[in-house]
């Protein structure tokens, strides 16, 4: 029984069609504006402003001291930001969508957008190479184009992108609200989770905020390479189908004329007939013995039968397994008794 997806896809009725976003003016305005709030970001911390001044404020003061009975529980909360755990979570509810809704679009859209994430996200850290809060050397420094990787935050940028995406792809408008509410609480608290442990500055939470928006917000421009994709993989499918129903090799006949069921008189005399000799001592079907002129006669008869190879075994009817040597004969189940006279 085939257990993937695409055998449940075959089985499941055709639903109804559901409407890929659109880059609308409004999502054009959004996708402006908070392209603008990322550069911004990028530029107060390159010329060390009042941003920079306020992540080593908020790093001094150390959170993680202030309130240390919230460490055990954030220590495993921001793992909702982690790459890794997320991507798992995500697609395997993504690939049950896929399964009901016979589209491979949630997980097509959900690889789409973690290509995004990990190409703007990872250029944009190396190119800047900001250092962390615990690896700072220099009080109200930037700590930028030093070796770091931590600007934009990617638990930030992650947690906005793998949640959001269920908003992204809700059926409802209802849905859509509820899952944009939760995936919003989630990447704040991851954001601010990260700035608590002392692993972020402020600056790079804000910007991670603001990468994975822009990376929600530009999925339209790409939903027709999804659709093409997706047409991809099926004809590809459809191709393996093809050549697999191809490759099946059709059941072999038989070799030589088929067998014929003989009636089981002339099926003994034909055995007589093959395996008579003078040697033999077997009668054939006439009364004569098996060195009888006759018999070439009859074996020219039945010559026109298949040979023994080839015919389907006949049982005779009487059993021809050879006595056993300890076995009472039957009929002889007890010594004849002496007959008393009276």
């Amino acid at each position: 029984m085939r257990t993937d997806i695409f055998a449940r896809l075959d089985r499941e009725p055709e639903p109804p069609k559901i409407e890929a976003p659109r880059m609308s003016r409004h999502r054009i305005a959004l996708f402006g504006g908070t392209l603008a709030f990322y550069l911004a970001i990028v530029v107060a911390v390159l010329v060390s402003s009042w941003l920079v001044a306020l992540d080593w404020k908020v790093m001094l003061f150390r959170p993680y001291q202030q309130w240390p009975e919230l460490h055990a529980f954030l220590d495993y909360y921001v793992v909702l930001g982690q790459r890794g755990p997320t991507a798992v979570m995500i697609a395997s509810w993504l690939g049950w969508r896929s399964w009901r809704q016979h589209t491979l679009r949630p997980l097509l859209t959900l690889g789409c957008s973690l290509l995004l994430l990990n190409v703007t996200v990872g250029a944009v850290k190396l190119g800047l190479g900001r250092l962390g809060p615990h690896y700072a050397t220099r009080i109200g420094s930037a700590e930028m184009f030093a070796g770091g990787d931590i600007f934009p935050s990617g638990h930030t940028a992650n947690a906005v992108v793998t949640w959001g995406i269920l908003a992204y792809l809700a059926t409802t408008p209802r849905a859509r609200r509820y899952l944009s509410a939760l995936s919003a609480t989630v990447s704040l608290g991851v954001g601010l989770t990260t700035v608590y442990i002392g692993t972020h500055w402020l600056s790079d939470v804000l910007l991670g905020w603001a990468a994975g928006l822009l990376i929600l917000l530009a999925l339209p421009w790409f939903e027709p390479l999804i659709t093409r994709a997706e047409a991809r993989v099926f004809s590809v499918r459809e191709q393996w189908r093809q050549r697999r129903r191809a490759g099946t090799p059709a059941p072999a006949a038989a070799d030589g004329p088929p067998a014929v069921l003989l009636p089981q008189s002339i099926a003994s005399e034909s055995v007589v007939a093959e395996d008579g000799g003078p040697g033999h001592g077997a009668a054939t079907g006439t009364g004569q013995p098996s060195g009888h002129p006759g018999q070439g006669t009859r074996s020219r008869a039945h010559a026109s039968h298949p040979v023994r190879s080839e015919r389907t075994p006949v049982t005779p009817a009487g059993s021809r397994r050879p006595p056993h040597a300890e076995r009472t004969p039957r009929g002889n189940t007890s010594p004849a008794r002496p007959m008393t006279g009276g």
